[in-house]
């Protein structure tokens, strides 16, 4: 039997609200007394009274109120699913889903108590916003600020939690937004008044050596020309070999005092010290500029922005120094926006200068000692303040127009150890996806891969500033000896002039002793 309920201490009205079937759309309002929930053959829902006028194969579930809410019962032989659960009784809670039969119709059961809030829809909300302003007699301003009000006030305090709770996760989600964008906008405004202008070609070149380092897809594609062909260096030294076996002595003598140089600089506020960085966001990804650039400032909480480089050194028997070219040294002369950056307070900072010879697995730390002003020489010396194990003689005399010469170096860096390092070396390089600049650099090394190229030539001219000769190299080669056929050095590599039929320009050797001279390395 059921339990009886005073109908008049019952502090809560309940509706069905349905969503689907002829009847959707509206609500059935629940009284305090125990209903028959009446589904007919057209699929049209009722809540009324138990009676005997309605078939009775029509009456599908009943409801009975309790102390706080109404329990469904379905009867025997028809179907009623809560919440998408097929039961046989069930005690409602407010907005449970009720399907009534096999295809429905499903209808939401909505429990009102006694001094609670009583949910509406935001689109409720603003229908009786524009009823009022439609319908009141009060000035119109008045209505607008009066809606104004009562919609604010009403979305804080008629919605549910969960719209509420979407509404906040918006909000701080714009908030965030906004505040990444106004952090970008004040760096890109800081950046105005630093320079912006004045730092794109830095900028550029940054993105540019990001652009040039090498990736996976670089040494699938070296993986591919080491399977058709020979290292150049083996092809080259072969060919030197079969021509003059002087030719390939000097070089396997020289080779080992033959340096790869391996540099980064960057610049720096002059009165604060302060690094030109990369601005971070707060994903921890580097943030880049509306025209695709790395966005760098002096506040910026990220790496330091490393401009990397390489070159050629050689050392030299009677000096215990190694000798390349000023632009290898000094490698932001060669950069157009230094005079710029300098109007800015910003001076260049060698940020890392190593050199790697044949042979040795560690690269050695250097530093410069002078540079030369009038030919693109420069010193450099073991940070160690340990002198090199071998090195080069310098020649006495210059070399004459037609006299056989040997340039070697490093031409176009990393790529060209890479090609003459084997397949099997790429691979296991492929596998580690360590492509960086300085760890393939420390790969190399450490198996033996480090190892200058030579190319062989005929000197064209001679002159007390210059010596011009046809001897093949490219960028990357630059500060490299020139050889005689004796082993001595007659130049210094330092330029390729492609314009005139692959001449080459090296800095005579007068030069290289007046420097170490100047340097009291001599």
């Amino acid at each position: 039997m059921e339990p009886k309920h005073d109908n008049a201490a019952l502090t809560r009205v309940a509706a069905l609200e349905h969503l689907t079937g002829p009847s959707r759309g509206s609500a059935t309002w629940i009284g305090t007394s125990d209903l028959g929930i009446y589904l007919s053959s057209n699929q049209i829902i009722r809540a009324t009274k138990i009676d005997i006028e309605t078939p009775e194969q029509d009456l599908i579930a009943q409801l009975h109120p309790t102390e706080e809410t109404y329990r469904i019962d379905a009867l025997p032989g028809h179907d009623v699913w809560v919440n998408g659960e097929h039961i046989t009784t069930r005690t409602l809670q407010h907005s449970d889903m009720i399907e009534f039969g096999d295809s429905g119709p499903m209808s939401r059961f909505v429990l009102y108590r006694e001094n609670a809030s009583v949910y509406k829809t935001v689109a409720d909300i603003l229908s009786d916003g524009i009823a009022y302003l439609k319908v009141s007699r009060q000035p119109f301003i008045n209505r607008v600020f009066r809606v104004i009000g009562q919609l604010l006030r009403r979305l804080t305090q008629e919605t549910t939690v969960m719209f509420r709770t979407a509404v906040i996760a918006s909000i701080l989600v714009l908030a965030i937004f906004v505040y990444q964008q106004n952090r970008l906008n004040n760096l890109l405004q800081r950046q105005i008044e630093f320079g912006t202008a004045r730092l794109d070609n830095f900028t550029a070149a940054v993105a540019r050596a990001r652009q040039e380092a090498l990736t996976l897809g670089d040494l699938k594609a070296l993986r591919r020309e080491l399977g058709q062909r020979m290292s150049s260096n083996a092809e080259r030294l072969e060919a030197l070999e079969q021509r003059s076996k002087a030719s390939g002595r000097v070089i396997a003598q020289s080779m080992y005092s033959v340096a790869f140089i391996q540099g980064a600089y960057g610049f720096q506020d002059r009165s604060s010290g302060q690094m030109l960085r990369h601005v971070v966001g707060n994903d921890g990804q580097l943030m880049i500029s509306p025209m695709g650039r790395p966005l760098l400032s002096l506040d910026g909480d990220g790496p330091v922005a490393e401009r990397q480089f390489t070159g050629t050194g050689f050392s030299v028997r009677q000096a215990g120094a190694l000798v390349t070219n000023r632009h290898v040294a000094l490698p932001w002369e060669e950069d157009s926006y230094l005079k710029a950056l300098a109007g800015q307070g910003l001076e260049p900072t060698m940020i890392k200068l190593v050199v790697y010879l044949p042979n040795i697995a560690k690269p050695v730390e250097v530093e410069l000692v002078m540079a030369s002003k009038d030919a693109d020489l420069a010193v450099l010396l073991r940070k160690d303040k340990a002198g090199p194990t071998q090195g080069l003689k310098l020649a006495k005399t210059p070399p004459s127009p037609g006299d056989e010469i040997i340039v070697m170096g490093y031409p176009t860096g990393l790529r060209s150890m890479l090609a003459q390092s084997g397949a099997a070396f790429v691979e296991e390089l492929q596998k580690t996806k360590n492509t960086g600049f300085w760890s393939v650099a420390a790969r190399l090394a450490e198996a033996n891969q480090i190892a200058p190229l030579s190319s062989r030539g005929i000197v064209g001219q001679v002159t007390p500033a210059t010596i011009v000769y046809d001897a093949e190299t490219t960028l990357g080669g630059s500060g490299g000896p020139v050889l005689d056929i004796n082993g001595s050095v007659v130049a210094v590599n330092t330029a390729v002039l492609p314009e005139y039929g692959g001449s080459n320009l090296g800095v005579p050797v007068a030069k290289v002793r007046a420097l170490l001279k100047d340097a009291g390395l001599q």
